[in-house]
């Protein structure tokens, strides 16, 4: 079977199943797993799908389908890189916001071992950060949403008022150069518009697959951020638009 053929079978799998497993795939198509992650590998840059730990799924499924465990395994490599270097603009001292994005929890691994006050609505960053005895940790509390496994709503949103937040990371759906950021649910949407308006400086974490893109709702403009961190995937021409705009760009390696 040519390498076309094989990819087109793939698709047509990928359509019926929403996302499929490596090892299954191979088995399907009577060749090697190693062939099927290069397929991957190949159709994933030409964006028809997305690569997750194990497999593959659909783009489309991907943001906001997929359970939050399976959304951590996306795009691995590039969150740590991402996450290290979010992680090193902190400072002692600082209340920093964490939101319920798998790229920001990516961030609680690399922490630096400094005094500070983490505020966040998002129950894994509760659960990462626990056992940390120097940092003030706290709660936006609200109404729990399953899905994302954070805390939405009008009393979240009301609770940032008391705090003074120095730096807020989040990521999001996706980021267009013109339009901004987005989300594909309304209320994770609204809160992290909140968030935003209340944060000195707005540090966007995101791998390359997410610029360009929009979802159903925008929270934030380009000109909101301080600075995006991505990963060497990114497209030179997008990050030096966002440049223009007055937006620093940091790559992970």
């Amino acid at each position: 079977m040519l390498a076309i053929e094989r990819q087109r079978r793939i698709l047509d799998l990928l359509t019926g199943a929403g996302s499929l497993r490596t090892t299954e795939t191979a088995e399907a198509l009577g060749v090697t797993d190693e062939t099927v992650r290069k397929d991957f590998e190949m159709l994933e840059k030409r964006g028809e799908l997305i690569r997750i730990h194990g497999g593959a799924s659909r783009p489309e499924k991907i943001r906001g389908d997929l359970p939050f465990t399976q959304r951590q395994t996306v795009r691995r490599e590039e969150k740590q890189a991402i996450a290290r270097l979010a992680a090193s603009r902190i400072q002692a001292n600082e209340t920093i916001f964490l939101d319920a994005s798998s790229t920001v929890l990516t961030l609680t691994e690399f922490l630096p071992d400094l005094p500070l006050t983490v505020l966040t609505n998002a129950l894994n960053v509760l659960t990462a950060l626990s056992d940390r005895p120097n940092l003030d940790l706290m709660c936006t509390g609200g109404l729990f949403d399953a899905k994302s496994q954070s805390f939405i709503g009008l009393t979240a949103e009301k609770s940032l008022q008391r705090y003074n937040i120095h730096r807020m990371f989040l990521s999001g759906s996706g980021l267009h150069p013109e339009r901004g950021v987005s989300e594909s649910n309304a209320r994770q949407a609204a809160f992290k518009e909140r968030v935003v308006a209340n944060a000195e400086d707005v540090v966007f974490m995101a791998d390359h697959s997410k610029l360009g893109r929009k979802a159903s709702f925008f929270f934030a403009g380009v000109t909101d951020l301080s600075c995006l961190i991505t990963d060497k995937g990114a497209d030179p021409e997008f990050v030096a638009g966002l440049q223009d705009q007055g937006v620093e760009v940091l790559i992970g390696e």
